[in-house]
């Protein structure tokens, strides 16, 4: 029997995109055949799934948890190939299953292998976890959208259901940030180059091309801002009033999307 090399392991890996672990299992049982290794791993189904995860995964769904204490929260994103996959069931309680776990659970890429790599094999397309967000605070709320593309997280102050109204704001109206002054400086002179250019196209009078550009930054930061925004359940106010009226604040959020 000749001997299981990392170099061997290694060949069969490159090959097959499969672990480490599981290669070396195959050229055991296989005594150290790389074609008997590699038949091995197409019956269990290994190779297929691992030329599956070469595939685009375009498709998928967020989900948002809230630990039961309410002053953390988890979103994160699942994807796969087809929508048809991403409004099933089992998928939908995989991604769920998975942003639970991420609670106590530092490393999920790598703790989510095995789950993942079984659900490409059931439903014959390639799924990968995405992006992560982790946030914690005095008090947490959360929002999913009806159809799982997108998932909120926000932390602050002030009742949980007013959090949960400003989750889905962001949600709806994706500000970039809380308050109209987080706005990068960058952000900004870019944004007043641009402006400018328009104006002198315009033909404004240079004496009031100042004031005017003023106004046009102070709409561009307003609006990126989720204060400023009017408010989505009640366009009579912004947001800053209702967080005001309710005694609320809110100190960071996180907004995932498919």
């Amino acid at each position: 029997m000749p001997e299981i090399t990392a170099a061997l392991v290694k060949e069969l890996r490159d090959a097959t995109g499969i672990a480490m672990l599981k290669c070396k299992k195959a050229l055991d049982s296989a005594e150290g055949d790389l074609e008997k290794a590699r038949e091995i791993l197409r019956k269990s189904g290994e190779a297929d799934a691992a030329k599956r995860a070469e595939r685009t995964a375009g498709e998928g769904v967020v989900a948002v948890k809230i630990s039961d204490d309410g002053k953390k929260g988890v979103a994160l994103q699942l994807f796969c190939e087809t929508d048809f996959v991403a409004q099933n069931s089992e998928f939908v309680a995989l991604a769920d299953e998975l942003a639970a776990e991420a609670f106590e659970n530092s490393d999920l890429a790598k703790s989510s292998e095995e789950k993942i790599r079984a659900a490409i094999q059931k439903n014959g397309e390639n799924i990968k976890l995405g992006e992560i967000k982790i946030i914690a605070g005095e008090s947490v709320a959360g929002y999913s959208h009806s159809n799982k593309k997108i998932g909120v997280l926000v932390a602050g102050t002030g009742a949980a259901e007013i959090l949960s109204d400003i989750a889905m704001q962001i949600a709806a109206m994706n500000p970039s940030v809380i308050a109209p002054e987080e706005v990068s400086d960058d952000e900004v002179a870019k944004e007043g180059e641009i402006q400018k250019e328009i104006l002198a196209k315009e033909g404004k009078p240079a004496e009031m091309l100042d004031k005017i550009l003023e106004g046009k930054l102070r709409k561009f930061r307003d609006g990126k801002s989720l204060t400023k925004q009017s408010f989505v359940k009640d366009s009579s106010k912004t947001v800053e009033q209702f967080l005001a009226e309710n005694s609320a604040k809110v100190e960071k959020f996180e907004r995932l999307a498919i």
